[in-house]
């Protein structure tokens, strides 16, 4: 075939990016959270030959050494020529068995929509080793090494955080996962053997932090897979918004003035700037968590308070959430990973090994608060919850918990030189007693 190329495009790219280890923040980056993530080793990597006749070759070899192959006209998902994400989320939710490439043809779809590239179909050839549902952002490492692959053959400049956002939005709008940023900006500017913390406001990336180098952070893979476009992890997100609106309505702001910050995606002006993590614990104690009920239907909420302002989730009229604890989690999650960031700045800076040690312990112990939290909004897991119950007396390891959107996956542990041994066994004792091949994760 005799493909017609403008010479500015580059017809042949190859990019890659890496899957992330959620050490502490997680679902609170939609709150607005501090979080700290790192990246791991398993990597997915794209390779892209341009079409000029909208045809679209995916070819996929994932982890699980499954391949999968598909071939579509791009023009499907465009309606009436045009981008429109809507339509699109829609055209990919028809086959469940190829929803799969959205987020690949997604970056063309975003790419097209906000930077007007002339996209006429390409051949993605993709092969990743970060495992499927397991909570390590295999969705982001796809979308952010697509989205490098496609930004470098058009010679698209995307300064800053524009690609992580950008990669977000094919998840957020094309997919159809309420997920966060803070997994996209992980994969793009994470650094080994380093902690990235981003301040989810929505993406104030700090200076990553070294780690000793007698300390590591690995992920334990639990064999349970996990979905952040699963019911549970939705309906916990609906919540924390939920919980917002009425902390914003019982200080004096009217659902109008939620409903219109929320149309020009402006929440400057609102209480905390429209963030739960903004508010201190001690004042949301003392004057804000008693208005919050344990529990609210989507109904009685829609009725009383009108509007929640994340703009990727949908209130359920028939279901009810636990509104309480999932707006408490973000607010007590980022006072715990401020504190987790200043204990490892001061074990960076400590010689003397009884103070290592109890940074380490204090460490630990709010990484095992992180995890019962998730359990109260309801993103445990029982097989989660067996493996951070193997590290509580195992030598050299401090702390444990479940990462990412929880309801199974990964948990990550704080460990030492003689922690990664126990960290060894727990991984083996866990393959052998449910007979699979779990995964290890280490920057």
């Amino acid at each position: 075939m005799n493909y017609h190329v403008p010479v500015m495009i580059k017809k042949y790219t190859v990019a890659s990016a890496p899957g992330r280890l959620d050490v502490m923040g997680g679902i609170g980056d939609y709150s607005g959270s501090l979080v700290l993530q790192m990246p791991i080793v398993q990597q997915t990597k794209i390779q892209l030959t341009l079409r000029n006749d909208y045809r679209c070759q995916i070819d996929s070899k994932i982890s699980s050494g499954e391949e999968l192959s598909v071939q579509v006209d791009y023009r499907n998902y465009l309606n009436h020529e045009a981008v429109d994400y809507s339509f699109a989320q829609k055209k990919f939710k028809e086959n469940s068995s190829t929803h799969w490439i959205s987020y690949i043809l997604g970056c063309a779809l975003v790419l097209q929509k906000e930077k007007d590239i002339d996209f006429k179909g390409a051949d993605f050839r993709l092969t990743s080793d970060v495992p499927l549902g397991k909570g390590v952002s295999s969705s982001a490492s796809v979308e952010v090494a697509t989205m490098k692959a496609l930004a470098e053959a058009f010679d698209v400049q995307l300064p800053g955080t524009a690609l992580p956002i950008f990669a977000q939005r094919v998840e957020n709008l094309v997919v159809g996962a309420p997920c966060g940023l803070m997994d996209q900006l992980a994969s793009y500017f994470g650094e080994p053997k380093k902690l990235l913390p981003i301040l989810c406001q929505p993406d104030q990336i700090q200076n990553s932090i070294s780690l000793p180098e007698d300390i590591s952070f690995i992920g334990i893979d639990s064999g349970v897979r996990h979905s952040v476009a699963g019911a549970s992890y939705s309906d916990v997100r609906c919540a924390a918004f939920m919980g917002y609106s009425i902390i914003a309505n019982c200080l004096g702001v009217p659902s109008e003035e939620l409903q219109q910050a929320k149309s020009k995606t402006d929440f400057t002006k609102l209480p905390f700037q429209g963030f739960l993590s903004n508010i201190s614990v001690m004042q949301f104690e003392d004057s804000l968590m008693h208005h919050l009920p344990e529990s609210m239907s989507g109904r009685d909420f829609l009725e009383k308070h009108k509007v929640s302002i994340d703009h990727v989730t949908v209130i359920d009229e028939q279901k009810t959430y636990r509104v309480r604890q999932s707006a408490s989690h973000p607010v007590y999650e980022n006072e715990r990973v401020q504190q987790f960031r200043n204990y490892l700045l001061a074990l960076n800076e400590s010689l003397k090994n009884p103070e290592k040690i109890t940074l380490l312990r204090m460490m630990g112990n709010l990484m095992y608060q992180s995890h019962e939290s998730y359990s109260r909004c309801g993103l445990g897991s029982d097989r989660t919850d067996e493996v951070v119950a193997l590290t509580i007396n195992a030598p050299g390891v401090y702390g444990a918990k479940i990462t990412g959107g929880g309801n199974g996956g990964t948990v990550c542990l704080l460990v030492d030189q003689e922690g990664k041994k126990s960290a060894y066994r727990i991984h083996q004792a866990m393959c052998e007693k449910y007979e699979g091949d779990f995964m290890l994760f280490e920057s």
